[in-house]
Order: structure tokens, then C-alpha cells, then sequence
């Protein structure tokens, strides 16, 4: 008698008695029960090694919903999905396709938006690609722009059977209310709308219900496999590639080198193999998306100066270096710290000798170092949230972005500091999408629905372009989250915000006076009993 494990291989195993389920002894080594366990030629194999790439996606069917690895270019798997583009739109279409972003044009999945083999894209970020961009708001592809942890879970979830759960990220924004366009039509007016989600309030907190993603296949990439399937990352390969291997109905693996069983050591495996089905060699090389390297301390703090975003008028990159010097003194000794990108990525630069914080990244990485000193020091497969190489400090560890973002929603942080677009006077973040422009939701929207416990710092601007007030009684633009803002710094002033009091000026740069104050800021504020002068 036997029972058949279709998903994993087809093998058919004995099916012992209860009284055949002891564990042999050393002397028993000729029972029929120890031929079980035995590498004896009578036992048979597990092979799930394939030849090719080709072999491995030929199961692949069109329509499939194909769950993808990777963060930026780390951790994609460039050969699988350069197999599927060269089977052709002919022969695998209408694939709904999840992953953190596309690539960029010709580079990864974006190879498979270029052949119109992808039908609906499930990503938390469009970013620089502007093929997905185009393609989207001409109405050739739906999108369903998700929040990054949001999906990170929604594959973990999946993967554990665990059909919804409830996230307080996205409360009381678009994502929850339905309101973000899936599909635009040929006149460029959205054509089909997301879907309103429930809500349900749970010791006080309002949270989100997510339904679970079950992925038909999932395409991952990982540093070493054996031909069980065993499978290890390194550095921060793993991001989305964990929980997407182990959700799948079918998993299919590429592996920058495929190792002997027995040379992974128990507890360093990653991925388990009896959620594999199929490994293949990976022949394509890694790809740097942002080199950057290692400067002095002054130059980091001018490039992100420098950086897009700031107003066209004189002096924007002076405003924009002040911010940065005042924003690094909210880093403190023994801190963890989330940064965005821009502003947030140059305070660490800084922080003086002597004070020591930990550096989280939301891909992967707890104890983010600098940049590295020469490209031969870069590694495609350790990066920052804006893509850009860097290197890891001593007492690093690295895990799978549901792990981080499981830290990020518990409260682990300290403090996390991100950009705005606006910011109400009771704590409200918009950050995320300007009117006819769409770059996706990223990680902020679960960054800022974390606990009291940490603190959101907002970095930016106090006007916009035209010399608007980006600090209003409520903001106009979507919102990322909901009275979730503790600070705000701007070139000219630090609020703090409260959710029930509102705004209350903490500092105010010298040359500025209560008057300009006033007219560039649309909401009211009270001073504080200790008002002092910008502190830089």
C-alpha cells in the first residue's frame, strides 16, 4: 500500500503499520524498516534538478498566477523569466504576475510587460519604469498597487494556509476604501476600480482585512539548492524569494550554484525542499541597478541635496542640507532606525563618533553599513531601499521582508523617518501619489502604522514648487496613514504633531520670523514653553 505526493514529485512512499514507526537501533541495520531510510541503490531518488530553464517553466500555463522574487534587481530571477519571454506571447499569456515591482525596461520582469506576456501586475511599486507606467494608464495592463508588507504577508499567509488576516497598514486610505484604478480606459479614465476591504477594530486600533495570495507558481532565486530542493540565501538575496518559494503550488528555483546534499547545513537552510519542485542552474549574471560608493560624510549629505524633488528656486539645495543636518540629530544611541530614501538615507553620515544606531532596511537587512569603498567591494545582492549598494556592519543579520516588516508592524523600530508631500496638523502623511501621477505605495504605508512606540519623523520641504503651505489643516493629496506623524522638520521649523492637540513649533530657523511662519504654514500651531532657535 502507498499514498502518492503529487505536489512534490510524485513519489510514492510505503505506508507503515503503527507498530513499524520506531526508529531502528544500530543493530537492526538488515530490517526491511532500515532499507527505508537507507542510501542503498534500492531507495528511491529524489532528483529535482531539470536541464535547463526552458525544461523548468514548461508547466507553466497561461493565465497562471506567478508569484516573482526580488527586490530592485537583487534576487530576481533573470533566467526563469528570460525562458518564459522566449516562449513568446503565442504560447504563455494573461499571466497575473506578483512581485515588489517590474524591473526596468529589458531588465527582468520587465522583459515580460515588453513581449505583453503580463495581463495584471500585483506590486507595491512602479518606480522608473516607465514601460509599466505607460502601460498602465494607456489601459494595456491592471495593476493592483498594493502596500509592500502587505504583500510580503499576503505570500506568507498563503503560504502557512492562513486564508486573510488583518494589517493595520492602509487604514483609512485609498488601498482600504476601494479607491485606486486597476484598469484605465482607451480615454485614459479609469476603467475598473479596486475594491473597498473590511475593517474591524481590535484593542482600540483600526486594522485592515488582506485576503491571502495563493500563487499557482512562484519563481525564485537563491544562492546555493541541492537536488532536494534544500536551498540557502546570502545577504539580502532573500527578500520576497522565502514566503513566495513556499506558497506556490509550483516552485521553481534558479540557484547561483547548485551544491551536493549534505553541504547546506541543516540550520542554515532557507527554504526547506519539500517545497520545491524544480532547480535549475542560474546562467544569467547579476546586475547592479544604483553603483554607489563610499564618500566623505560632507558629500553625502550635498548629494542628497542635490537630489530630484526640491523646488526650482535658488537655494533649494542649501534648504534641502539643513534639513539634513537637523534630521540627524533625532538619531540616538541605541536606536533601530528605518530611513527612506533621499533626505532620511544621508543623516546616518552625521551622527557623531560615539553613537551607535542600528540601521533596518525594510528588504531584508538589520544593521545596514556604508556604501561600499570601490565597485569591487559592491555586491548586487546587498542594497538599500533606493537600490543603492552598501555594505553590512559587524552583528548584521538578514532575513525575508515579511520577517521586516513583521518588526517594522510590531514595533521594533524606534523611530522611522520618510518624505511628505503634505502633512496634516494632526499627524496625517500624504507621500505617496500626486494628481495624474503614479509611482506606487512602496513600504510607507506599513511603516507609518506601526505602534505609538515609534516615532514617524516627516523630512521635507515647508513649501512646494509654487510656494504652497505643505503643512494644511488636512491634506488634499491621498493619504498614506492617518494621525501617525510624531515630528516634522522642514527647512524652516520642527513641529510636533499630536493627534488630539495638533501642531506645537518646537523650533524656528533665525532667519525666518513668526510672520513668514504663519503664511507658509496653512494650519495652526501653538509655540512650545521651550521654543528655541533650529538647532543645526
Amino acid at each position: 500500500m502507498s499514498i502518492l505526493c503529487p505536489r512534490r514529485g510524485g513519489l510514492r512512499l510505503p505506508l507503515l503499520a503503527a507498530d513499524q514507526l520506531r526508529a531502528p537501533t544500530p543493530s537492526s541495520s538488515s530490517h526491511p524498516r532500515a532499507r527505508l531510510f537507507s542510501s542503498t541503490p534500492a531507495r528511491l531518488i529524489i532528483q529535482k534538478i531539470v536541464p535547463s530553464a526552458a525544461h523548468a517553466i514548461s508547466q507553466i500555463r497561461s493565465g497562471s498566477t506567478v508569484l516573482v522574487g526580488g527586490f530592485g534587481f537583487s534576487g530576481v530571477p533573470s533566467t526563469l523569466i528570460s525562458a518564459i519571454a522566449a516562449r513568446g506571447r503565442e504560447q504563455l499569456n494573461g499571466l497575473i504576475v506578483v512581485s515588489n515591482n517590474a524591473g526596468m525596461p529589458g531588465v527582468g520582469l520587465g522583459k515580460l510587460l515588453e513581449t505583453r506576456q503580463i495581463s495584471k501586475m500585483i506590486a507595491s511599486f512602479i518606480g522608473e519604469n516607465k514601460t509599466f507606467e505607460k502601460m498602465y494608464l494607456e489601459g494595456e495592463l491592471d495593476v493592483e498597487l498594493t502596500p509592500q508588507g502587505t504583500i510580503a504577508e499576503k505570500c506568507a499567509a498563503g503560504a502557512a494556509g492562513v486564508p486573510a488576516f488583518y494589517t493595520p497598514a492602509a487604514y483609512g486610505t485609498v488601498v482600504q476604501r476601494g479607491e485606486l484604478p486597476v484598469r484605465f480606459g482607451p480615454d485614459g479614465a479609469p476603467a475598473l476600480m479596486s475594491q473597498a476591504k473590511e475593517t474591524r477594530e481590535f484593542r482600540g486600533k483600526k486594522y485592515v482585512m488582506e485576503e491571502s495570495i495563493f500563487g499557482d507558481v512562484a519563481l525564485v532565486r537563491v544562492h546555493k539548492a541541492d537536488r532536494l530542493g534544500n536551498c540557502t540565501f546570502r545577504t539580502a538575496q532573500n527578500n520576497f524569494n522565502e514566503v513566495m518559494a513556499k506558497n506556490a503550488a509550483l516552485t521553481i528555483v534558479e540557484a547561483d550554484e547548485i551544491v551536493d546534499v549534505g553541504e547546506l547545513a541543516p540550520e542554515h537552510v532557507h527554504v526547506q525542499g519539500i517545497y520545491v519542485d524544480a532547480v535549475v542552474q542560474s546562467t544569467e549574471p547579476k546586475r547592479i541597478e544604483k553603483l554607489t560608493l563610499a564618500k566623505s560624510a560632507e558629500d553625502v549629505v550635498k548629494q542628497a541635496a542635490a537630489g530630484s524633488g526640491s523646488s526650482s528656486s535658488g537655494g533649494a539645495a542649501e534648504r534641502r542640507e539643513r534639513i539634513v543636518r537637523r534630521a540627524s540629530k533625532e538619531l540616538k544611541d541605541g536606536m533601530y532606525v528605518n530611513l527612506g530614501i533621499g533626505i532620511p538615507l544621508a543623516t546616518p553620515a552625521l551622527v557623531p563618533e560615539g553613537i551607535e544606531v542600528v540601521l533596518q532596511s525594510e528588504n531584508g537587512i538589520l544593521g545596514m553599513g556604508r556604501y561600499p569603498r570601490t565597485a569591487d567591494e559592491a555586491d548586487p545582492d546587498l542594497i538599500n531601499p533606493g537600490k543603492e549598494t552598501v555594505t553590512l556592519n559587524p552583528g548584521a543579520s538578514v532575513f525575508g521582508s515579511h520577517e521586516s516588516f513583521g518588526m517594522i508592524r510590531a514595533g521594533r523600530i524606534s523611530l522611522t523617518m520618510l518624505g511628505a508631500l503634505q502633512v496634516s496638523m494632526r499627524g496625517d502623511l500624504a507621500n505617496f501619489m500626486l494628481p495624474g501621477k503614479v509611482k506606487g505605495i512602496g513600504g510607507a504605508m506599513d511603516l507609518v502604522a506601526s505602534p505609538e512606540k515609534t516615532m514617524v519623523v516627516v523630512t521635507m520641504e515647508h513649501v512646494d514648487k509654487k510656494g504652497n503651505p505643505k503643512i494644511l489643516r488636512e491634506c488634499t493629496f491621498p493619504l498614506t496613514g492617518q494621525r501617525c506623524v510624531s515630528k516634522i522638520i522642514t527647512d524652516i521649523a520642527v513641529f510636533d504633531c499630536d493627534p488630539v492637540d495638533g501642531l506645537v513649533l518646537r523650533e524656528l530657523h533665525e532667519d525666518t520670523t513668526m510672520e513668514q511662519l504663519e503664511k507658509m504654514t496653512q494650519a495652526p500651531f501653538k509655540v512650545a514653553d521651550d521654543f528655541k532657535t533650529y538647532q543645526i
